[in-house]
């Protein structure tokens, strides 16, 4: 029923809103239907019209010129007639539209079943843009592909769109175009009063944005449709919907509207003896369809602002396992009806978005901005399309802070979400977010982490404007920052007290180590030490015995006046002591070498040698006698240690 009322209504439009027109373009003339050029004095018409008479009743004799229908031609005008949608697709809808590019403006009309890419084509012969470097914005759904056909957008017959470029550096040109230029760029508050509800709205636009778009987004938050506004306080420049708000002359860069229901006029009286044409009035803003709602279809459905239509999904499934796959499906689903620039949500359960939030190093540790979605707020779509997707509040959230966000449409939903919030904040925080209604959703609650518990300092309702949102962001953080200046000073301090710590271990195992390996080596050489006192010891025992045996082995000492010849020997010792001892002639020079052993100079450690003519006794041999040795009578001799 939604489709054939909105084919019918583009069938309307079409021919301009003249239902006659219409009718005549679906069933052909020859079936009876009526004629399209009826005079003011009019005939009467068949089964149409508040005056309308049975089938062969008489007309006014003024009206007799008319031709009188024959009766099988009128049992013919019942005969059916093809689907309403096929009488559509075979006229095709043409679209037109105002692009604008800096100081040009370019008129475009195509087919509905016409392509994004083919407008860009158009547009790249007339502005002289490569399509590459062109990006066509204004789309009431947001950014669209090349590929997209215009039928899918559900488009009215007139809009206004413009041309970014920003590879592309602006030529030259007068200061009334450069003023537009930046204008463009501007961010312009609306302080919308709605006078019946005696409520004020304060709304964030670019400069870019057209008053058509203003009015739509209007007609969100009051559920009064463009057609039925009734607005005060726009500039007198403002002739066309299309206008954007850089060039309607509003004030920057606050300018106060008010709107208010406009009155529907009074019915007409019943007039019988006239018939008037039979015809549709639109005033509609735009041509935005809102005389669906009579049609019965529903504005939300037509506009995808309800819950049916293109947004059949809900934000958030109540039966999902775990908060992970719920996140993803919310963030997929925010992207599909808000766009690809929006905060980063962080994917993971809330005590994980915590912990990432708050326990790792001071320096770098976040905010925790939690968003809470309610689909049944009339302030949802404003607040996220217009604040929550503005690009700097996207830019200073994931600069600043750890996106979590919930859905809580769903009772099971935000039931899930109130126990989430007392297991990690206590009960007080649950508390609060029960006291919020629905129409004060969402909200964002910011949350900084403590040492003892998690606070929550801020909590923004929806409706809120651009600036206010980051104004209460940057307090946010600035309270933050001045806490996590005292964490990172107090974390400094106390690594640096562990460092001093693990120094002082450290130096005192090193000089632990140092002491244990020079009580080692100091054990060692005493070892040695006693090994080599040993050695000597033994050494000495050794030469003691063998000089005793030696000594032992030793013949007597001759007399001095024997019958054998005797030599008398004087032996100096390297102390300057003197040997003296008498020898026989016949003795062998053995007998002298262990007599000088016997006294502590071994042979093979000392020589023998004479004075003069200087003689290396210890290398005669040691079977000579002293006779053969010339030692006789006496000699003299000395000592001297081997080289």
């Amino acid at each position: 029923l939604a489709i054939i009322s909105t084919e019918a209504i583009a069938l309307l439009e079409l021919n301009n809103w003249d239902l006659v027109a219409a009718i005549n373009g679906v069933i052909p003339q020859e079936n009876g239907i009526l004629p399209s050029n009826f005079s003011s004095e009019g005939t009467q018409t068949s089964g149409f019209g508040p005056h309308s008479q049975p089938t062969g009743a008489a007309t006014p004799s003024h009206s007799s010129s008319s031709t009188q229908t024959p009766p099988s031609s009128s049992a013919s005008a019942f005969c059916p007639v093809p689907p309403l949608r096929h009488i559509i697709e075979r006229q095709p809808r043409m679209l037109n539209f105002r692009v604008e590019y800096r100081q040009r403006c370019v008129e475009v009309v195509l087919e509905d079943a016409s392509t994004v890419g083919e407008i860009k084509q158009i547009l790249e012969t007339e502005l002289q843009i490569p399509m590459s470097k062109m990006q066509l914005k204004g789309w009431k759904t947001g950014d669209v592909s090349d590929s997209t056909v215009l039928r899918s957008l559900h488009l009215p017959k007139n809009n206004s769109l413009y041309v970014l470029t920003p590879d592309i550096a602006p030529a030259a040109s007068t200061s009334q175009n450069s003023a537009l230029q930046e204008s463009l760029n501007q961010n312009f508050l609306l302080v919308v009063s709605h006078r019946e509800a005696q409520r004020d709205y304060s709304l964030n636009f670019p400069g870019s944005r057209t008053v058509q778009e203003v009015k739509r987004n209007i007609s969100d938050l009051t559920n009064i449709p463009v057609r039925h506004q009734q607005w005060e306080g726009w500039p007198a420049t403002v002739t066309d919907d299309s206008m954007t708000l850089a060039a309607s002359g509003i004030s920057y860069p606050c300018h106060h509207l008010s709107v208010c229901r406009r009155a529907s006029p009074a019915p007409p009286r019943e007039q019988p003896e006239e018939c008037t044409d039979v015809h549709m009035v639109s005033d509609s803003e735009g041509d935005d369809f809102e005389d669906a709602s009579e049609f019965g279809v529903d504005e939300a459905e037509m506009f995808g602002m309800g819950t049916s239509g293109c947004r059949k999904s809900p934000m958030m499934p109540e039966n999902a396992e775990n908060e992970g796959d719920a996140l993803m499906h919310f963030t997929a689903e925010f992207s599909a009806r808000y766009g690809d620039c929006h905060p980063v949500f962080f994917i993971g359960s809330l005590e994980a978005a915590s912990q990432e939030a708050f326990y790792g190093k001071a320096r770098d540790r976040k905010l925790l901005a939690i968003y809470l979605h309610n689909d049944e707020s009339v302030l949802a779509n404003v607040f996220c399309s217009q604040m929550l997707c503005a690009e700097s509040i996207v830019s200073y959230l994931s600069q600043n802070f750890i996106t979590w966000a919930w859905d809580v449409t769903k009772e099971a939903n935000k039931a899930r979400l109130l126990t989430m919030c007392t297991r990690h904040f206590g009960s007080v925080v649950a508390q609060t977010i029960r006291t919020y209604k629905t129409d004060q959703f969402p909200l964002l609650l910011i949350v900084m982490g403590k040492r003892a518990s998690n606070e929550v300092l801020n909590v923004i309702q929806g409706n809120t404007t651009v600036d206010e949102l980051m104004m209460r962001l940057m307090g946010a953080t600035e309270i933050f920052t001045a806490q996590q200046q005292e964490d990172i000073r107090d974390e400094d301090e106390r690594e640096a007290r562990e460092m001093v710590k693990r120094e002082q271990d450290e130096a005192y195992r090193l000089s632990l180590e140092a002491d244990r390996r020079k009580r080692e080596a100091q054990e060692r050489e005493e070892a040695e030490q006693v090994r080599l006192e040993q050695i000597r010891k033994e050494q000495e025992e050794e030469r003691e015995a063998i000089r005793l045996s030696l000594e032992q082995a030793l013949p007597p000492e001759p007399e001095e006046e024997g019958v054998e010849p005797v030599s008398k020997l004087r032996i100096r010792t390297p102390s300057g002591e003197f040997l003296e001892r008498r020898f026989l002639g016949s003795c062998k020079l053995q007998v002298l070498f262990d007599f000088v052993a016997s006294k502590g100079y071994p042979q093979e450690e000392f020589k023998l040698l004479t004075t003069f003519p200087r003689r290396n006794i210890t290398q005669l041999d040691p079977a000579w006698t002293f006779l053969e040795a010339k030692l006789f009578p006496q000699e003299t001799l000395f000592l001297e240690a081997k080289e």
